[in-house]
């Protein structure tokens, strides 16, 4: 196991994310696309789509700072007690009960944003329930909110239920609020900008086929807005014993 890092403190934040297979063009493509390995700590030079005006590395910056991921359980402080070591160790044994699968996935515009989303309901309806089996299992591992946090998040528009969920579990899109997805831009105003990159990512992954759900990763913040490293990956059985 990978030792914690020197600069590591009590503001380090840690977040478990669907990562694809290092060997799959998922995982390639995906990291490409932001400029930066979030594991190797490689810097990428993007690919430049010929239906955009501007450089692609311009329209990434903020999920590039997050590393190329999908959320299951979102950032968090270690609650009093809790080690690093100890993080991985339950999520090693969380991780070793779920069953490797496979999804259907595509570029799509969410809200203002460009993402890869499941392509099917039933793709959808398995990775989150994935997430939800996480949070459920790691959330007692998670700090308390301080307030300043539990403000800021509540600073938003709201439903009564994600508020709930906000003060229960520190983020409003979990369990029957999440949708699963894979950033590949930022908030954009720019309608023709964002279907040039849907149409861009979705014609370079033609021939990629399904997602591979093979397991999850521990993504750190090392201090509050550095870029995030993939710190463990943890594998998922090939198939759970009935």
């Amino acid at each position: 196991m990978m030792p914690p890092h020197a600069d590591w403190s009590a503001t380090t934040r840690f977040a478990l994310y669907y990562a694809p297979p290092r060997d799959s063009v998922w995982w390639r493509a995906g990291c490409a696309w932001l400029g930066r390995d979030p594991e190797s700590g490689e810097t990428l030079a993007p690919p430049q789509p010929a239906e955009l005006a501007r450089p692609l590395a311009s329209l990434t910056v903020a999920p590039s700072r997050y590393g190329w991921h999908g959320t299951l359980v979102p950032p968090f402080r270690l609650a009093d007690g809790v080690t690093p070591q100890a993080f991985v160790a339950a999520t090693q044994a969380w991780a070793a009960r779920r069953s490797r699968f496979e999804i259907a996935a595509e570029a799509a515009t969410l809200g203002r944003f460009v993402a890869v989303r499941a392509a099917t309901e039933s793709g959808a309806q398995s990775i989150q329930d994935l997430a939800a089996d996480a949070l459920r299992t790691l959330g007692s591992l998670r700090a308390a909110q301080t307030r300043a946090e539990l403000a800021k998040r509540l600073d938003a528009p709201l439903t009564p239920r994600q508020r709930d969920y906000v003060e229960t579990w520190g983020y409003p899109y979990v369990f029957d609020e999440f949708r699963f997805h894979m950033t590949l831009s930022d908030s954009l105003d720019d309608a023709p900008t964002r279907a040039a990159l849907t149409h861009a990512w979705n014609t370079q992954m033609r021939d990629a086929g399904p997602l591979p759900v093979n397991g999850a990763a521990i993504y750190v913040e090392p201090q509050p807005g550095a870029p995030f490293v993939l710190w463990q990956r943890v594998a998922f059985a090939e198939q759970v014993p009935a």
